[in-house]
């Protein structure tokens, strides 16, 4: 799994318009909105082809002026973890 967090910056005049298409992108949460309109979002995908795909997206997104990535994890799947109990 993979998780990220990107901060997105939309035109003043489309902050709702990109908020909502952002909350349409399957693995996407909009966490906080700054009175200015800066969104601070995170990405949970399965793979990092995935996280490209989403990331461009949101760049793409209409109303949107940036995207910038400011942190990426990856994390085993729960299911492939190797438990060391006995």
């Amino acid at each position: 799994m993979n998780i990220s967090s990107v901060i997105v910056i939309p035109h003043p005049d489309r902050s709702e318009d990109v908020r909502r298409a952002l909350e349409e992108i399957g693995g996407v949460e909009v966490h906080a909105v700054s009175p200015q309109g800066k969104m601070i979002v995170t990405l949970e995908t399965e793979n990092d082809g995935e996280t490209i795909a989403a990331f461009e997206r949101i760049g793409q997104l209409d109303g949107v002026l940036s995207a910038s990535m400011v942190y990426h994890q990856h994390e085993p799947a729960p299911d492939m973890e190797i438990s060391l109990e006995a």
